[in-house]
């Protein structure tokens, strides 16, 4: 891809998510998301290969299905109050579809299928995108709508997330699609707690998004797309393949890393309003995602790759220094600390 090409496309998803984060209308909202999924759609099939081509075109019909369901939701709920405001949701049935549109872009269980099948087609970069910037917008939406959204559903559906990002991740060898139901886990935490403080939901995707760019970052540093190249990724980098260990316990929720602090301040709020079972069902639910990351951990640290590497060692190779990794790195994991003046500032 040409270099103004690329330049263009990487300004229309930057605008596309400013203008859905600064509108209060609904119509100029729907136009941000609209502009960042026509903006990601050439990055997804830049690399010319079948996966590739698949994946544009499922991502291309879930989001013009979620965009047409947003549409008809925010011109109904016009027809009924008289307003495109975000804040002016008063009828219950466009505020379900608004919920359910959004929550089938951010790829929230029942609405999961479509995100293993579309990371693993695409290259790194362009998940690393697909993880981390495309789900800013659709957030954002769905904070400003927490106060009119049912709480049980929301609940429901982040239990529903936090069971099969958990469960989904088990069985798989290959990182993009770990990383997938690793995002899907996430949200569920997010979800669950948007109805009771949104502040905390959005402290929860930020941290994500550190942990999770930190992730790929180290990924594409090694160039590891499976538990095999994670195996030798120790002969290519050691520090980079020590610190992805830290990250991996960050993305499981041990402390004291950083990831260990929105997982404690969910199950914190859950427990004051006096929802003991859902606070029980969800920490032995973040177990499951804590064991195909304590997986990964291992296979890269404790084992060997199975068969002897018929090129020279990476570790001869040299490699620069990256202030952008090492900065993300240590934000991911030492957090923990400034606990109490993160909560003041909320």
């Amino acid at each position: 891809m040409s270099p103004h090409a690329l330049s263009m496309l990487l300004s229309s998803l930057l605008a596309g998510t400013v203008i859905t984060l600064i509108s209060n209308h609904w119509f100029l909202a729907w136009m941000g998301l609209e502009l960042n999924t026509l903006a990601i759609i050439p990055l997804m099939s830049n690399a010319h290969h079948p996966r590739a081509t698949e994946a544009a075109t499922k991502y291309f019909l879930i989001q013009a299905t979620t965009s047409a369901l947003l549409l008809f939701a925010t011109t109904l709920n016009a027809w009924y109050t008289g307003e495109w405001t975000i804040i002016n949701m008063q009828a219950t049935a466009p505020t379900l579809m608004l919920t359910m549109a959004l929550l089938i872009k951010l790829a929230v269980a029942p609405f999961h299928l479509w995100m293993p099948d579309v990371m693993q087609g695409l290259d790194l970069t362009t998940c690393l995108i697909l993880s981390t910037w495309q789900k800013l917008a659709p957030m954002t939406l769905l904070i400003q709508m927490a106060p009119k959204m049912d709480s049980t559903l929301l609940i429901s559906l982040g239990l529903l997330s936090l069971l099969i990002g958990g469960w989904g991740g088990l069985n798989q060898l290959q990182l993009r699609k770990v990383m997938a139901y690793s995002s899907i886990a996430h949200l569920g935490w997010m979800i669950m707690v948007l109805s009771f403080l949104p502040n905390l939901a959005l402290l929860n995707l930020l941290i994500y998004l550190l942990m999770t760019t930190s992730m790929f970052l180290m990924m594409m540093n090694l160039s590891s797309t499976d538990m095999n190249k994670m195996a030798s990724s120790w002969m290519k980098n050691l520090p980079i393949a020590s610190a992805m260990m830290m990250i991996l316990m960050s993305l499981g929720g041990l402390p004291p890393t950083s990831g260990f602090l929105p997982k404690w301040l969910v199950l914190e709020e859950i427990i004051k309003q006096n929802l003991m079972p859902l606070a029980t069902i969800t920490a032995i639910s973040a177990l499951l995602s804590l064991f195909f990351y304590l997986r990964l951990s291992y296979s890269m640290s404790l084992t060997t790759p199975p068969t002897p590497l018929n090129s020279k060692f990476m570790w001869r190779l040299k490699t620069k220094p990256n202030l952008i990794l090492t900065m993300m790195i240590i934000t991911s994991t030492l957090l923990l600390p400034i606990t109490p003046s993160i909560l003041n500032m909320m």
